[in-house]
């Protein structure tokens, strides 16, 4: 096969096709099918006896969902730094590819009888998908040029959000009528069946279309050896930027704040849909289902919205003073969702939750980037940005899950988030009157 030049359009094409085939997972097991999936197998019991203890059912997912960030967090840089001196990355990004869609496939035998492999599953698949994620990054200098890193970037975001709509779109329409598909069995068993296949219909999509970035996508523009030099150089430039903060106070001050509020809000956003099935009254299941599907769908499609108007409004007011109004936002919603128990209220509190958090995410990325000082290796302090963010989430997956195994109800979890908001708020706003006052 021709080996296709940097810059070259098929090549960029081809690359941006990865998004379409692994962005299915997040938004398909991550955010939608998998928690009602998780929330019918248990019913009315809430608790399960596994790893010697009892454990409630969203405690253990958050606990499962924690352990796989964690291993993401410790292996991202290490893996960061061989993407970047070795050649054979296309290896290791299909190795990960693999492994994530292999899992996907295999929650198809996720039973309660089967927990301990439906479980490693789940815990593989969320490894794989974040993990790969490192290797298809890392190759955009290698396929476009600088001048063309936004658009090949926003391809790719594009593609993605289509393709990953697209499929549950399609897996929707079987769950919502399997007997249409062929599905037999009762109403309820006939949907449980449907929502198994999405979770194949996901590791096959992955696969296939991943073949598309693995034929055209380069192996690797370096050819050096492995040494243990290089797998601890992430490390090295992570702690290279951490010391670089005692001369950058206001970069120092704003990473701190970004760590407890993105630790609440990432965990908050992983836990709505387990929220939304086990703690409001819906009536029948098919309603559940239907209720929580267009609850992330409000979400998915406001967070647009919000990510629009917060560009906005920070033009107009400054970033900050933005950030801070979101993370009082933010408080209120905490406040709001204790107290939410019919499935209108619940649409209304995922309204505000995409609102929120479409404005949220990117004004924290891009407040980060203007606060990043003059440098040529932007890579590592980004590299820093993501491991903190990846490292909020395991503590704020592990607190959450905690709160609600002793109390015994999300509710609790997400009012003491409440906390992490209002102390990120306060921290943003001391920023704010410092750099004021500078």
């Amino acid at each position: 096969m021709r080996h296709l030049q940097k810059g070259s359009k098929k090549l960029i094409r081809a690359w941006a096709s990865y998004d379409w085939a692994n962005s299915v997972y997040f938004l398909v097991i991550t955010s939608t099918i998998f928690p009602i999936y998780y929330g019918s197998l248990f019913g009315d019991d809430l608790y399960i006896d596994i790893f010697g203890q009892s454990l409630k059912n969203t405690a253990l997912i958050s606990y499962i969902t924690a352990a796989a960030f964690a291993v993401v967090a410790v292996l991202s840089p290490i893996l960061s730094g061989v993407a970047d001196y070795i050649g054979n990355k296309k290896s290791f990004m299909q190795f990960y590819t693999y492994l994530g869609a292999i899992s996907c496939i295999g929650l198809y035998w996720f039973s309660l009888d089967n927990i301990y492999f439906g479980l490693l599953c789940y815990f593989l698949a969320s490894v794989g998908a974040w993990l790969s994620w490192v290797f298809y990054n890392s190759y955009l200098p290698d396929i476009a040029h600088s001048e063309q890193m936004d658009k090949a970037s926003a391809l790719g975001y594009s593609l993605g959000y289509v393709g990953s709509v697209l499929l549950l779109l399609v897996n929707l329409s079987v769950v919502l009528n399997p007997t249409m598909y062929g599905i037999e069995g009762t109403a309820t068993e006939a949907s449980i069946k449907a929502m198994k296949y999405s979770f194949v219909s996901v590791g096959i999509w992955w696969i296939v279309f991943s073949q598309i970035a693995f034929r055209f996508l380069p192996k690797g523009n370096n050819t050096n050896a492995m040494t243990k030099s290089v797998i601890f150089n992430g490390y090295r430039e992570l702690r290279s930027v951490w010391k670089s903060f005692s001369s950058h106070p206001i970069l120092k001050s704003y990473i701190g704040a970004f760590f407890v509020f993105s630790m609440a809000v990432q965990t908050v956003m992983l836990i709505a849909a387990y929220f939304g099935e086990q703690e409001i009254t819906w009536g029948s299941l098919s309603e559940k289902q239907t209720g929580l599907i267009v609850s992330i769908m409000i979400i998915q499609v406001i967070a647009i919205v919000g990510a629009i108007l917060t560009a906005h409004f920070s033009e107009k007011f400054g970033n900050l003073p933005v950030l801070i109004t979101l993370n009082f936002i933010w408080v209120s919603l905490c406040l709001y969702a204790f107290f939410v128990k019919t499935p209108t209220q619940f649409y209304i509190a995922a309204g505000f939750v995409g609102l929120s958090m479409g404005g949220i995410q990117s004004l924290a990325r891009s407040t980060y980037s203007k606060f990043i000082p003059e440098t040529d290796d932007t890579a590592s302090f980004f590299s820093f940005y993501s491991t903190s963010q990846m490292t909020g989430i395991v503590l704020g997956m592990l607190l959450f899950g905690t709160i609600d195994q002793i109390t015994g109800s999300m509710r609790n979890s997400i009012l003491f988030f409440l906390v992490f908001f209002l102390v990120g708020a306060l921290l943003l706003r001391k920023l704010h009157r410092n750099i004021t006052a500078c």
